[in-house]
């Protein structure tokens, strides 16, 4: 197949900014009263291109997907817990289930290649492209083929579904050390400072990973093209979302970044379509030493820091109502002049 990415133009109204930023000064409130909060009621007011933004429908992207690396020990559990992971969303048990409930967040579930043969329900969305990405300690951990069809799926995924925002998340034993090798190679940093303890590898289990990421990082050396990168160290959940952030930032969705390996994608999607980042909203700072890294990267400054590392959205979530906060700070909150307050004497 011959891929055709979404055109991402850059966010560049200087007018909205400035009225957007009159109405923030003016409310019934000292002069930047409110922090990071207006900071983020102009970040979104300019995505959505309104003085009184509204987030509609918003919709919580959960891909799932297996990688052969697993099979290496860089990951403290075993690759089943993968599909029982995605029962347990489907079941409605886990944090970002919990958390989608509590906030209003429609959960959809997408098995992008897991080892396993799930029952269609409702909530799920089949997009298997294989049972798990190859071991890339041994080769690609994906085709160009597989790569380019991961990320159609997650175009096709965004047009399919309402609504003006969507929150990222994923699910896959091994994904961090993917996320670790794509954050190295892209922003050319050493692989040791940007991989962690993942779901909680011990000091030993830790220096392994290191040891074996440096070595895939060196076999697949000349993959050095956002899309090269992705193919080469996976997976199958990563491609899928940089397919959806790229559909969003076409059609000028809110993307709120979960932690690492959702920022993993839009640190390829933002490669490969340089503006994709004025669309994103980073929601919290994770445990991960290299989401940090990552962050500044790509310009981003995290809404949270609660030293999560669980993954799945979860984050994503628990960051939402400052979202929802910010937008009706700018749509409901009084000014001086119809509150009848007076402002401060000059």
């Amino acid at each position: 197949m011959t891929l055709e990415l979404p055109a991402v133009e850059a966010i560049d109204d200087a007018a909205l900014s400035a009225r957007l930023q009159h109405l923030l000064d003016h409310k019934t409130k000292p002069l930047g009263a409110l922090g990071r909060l207006e900071a983020l009621a102009l970040r979104v007011g300019l995505i959505l291109g309104s003085e009184a933004p509204a987030l509609e429908a918003p919709q919580m992207l959960v891909c799932a997907g297996d990688h052969g690396l697993a099979a290496r020990g860089v990951s403290a559990f075993p690759s089943d817990v993968t599909w029982q992971m995605v029962e347990n969303f489907l079941a409605g048990g886990a944090a970002v289930s919990v958390l989608a409930r509590q906030h209003g967040l429609a959960l959809t579930v997408v098995d992008c290649g897991v080892r396993h043969d799930f029952a269609p329900r409702v909530g799920l969305r089949l997009c298997n492209i294989a049972p798990g990405t190859a071991d890339a300690s041994s080769g690609p951990a994906m085709s160009a083929a597989q790569c380019e069809q991961a990320i159609a799926n997650g175009m096709a995924l965004v047009r399919g579904l309402p609504g003006n925002a969507v929150l990222l998340g994923e699910m896959g034993i091994g994904n961090t050390s993917a996320a670790s090798m794509l954050l190295a190679r892209l922003a050319g940093l050493d692989i040791d400072a940007c991989t962690g303890s993942g779901t909680g590898l011990d000091a030993a289990g830790l220096a392994r990973k290191r040891a074996l990421l440096r070595e895939v990082l060196a076999l697949h050396a000349d993959a050095g093209t956002p899309l090269g990168a992705l193919a080469a160290f996976g997976g199958f959940e990563v491609a899928t979302l940089v397919g959806a952030v790229l559909q969003a930032a076409e059609e000028r969705r809110v993307i709120v970044v979960d932690g690492f390996i959702a920022g993993a994608a839009v640190l390829v999607a933002n490669a490969l379509r340089p503006h994709v980042v004025q669309r994103c909203v980073a929601a919290h700072a994770s445990a991960e030493p290299g989401h940090r890294l990552l962050l500044e990267a790509l310009g981003l400054s995290p809404l949270l820091a609660l030293d999560l590392r669980l993954g799945e959205g979860s984050g994503a979530a628990l960051a939402w109502p400052l979202l929802e906060s910010a937008c009706r700070i700018l749509r409901e909150m009084a000014s001086f002049e119809s509150a009848g307050v007076s402002q401060r004497d000059a």
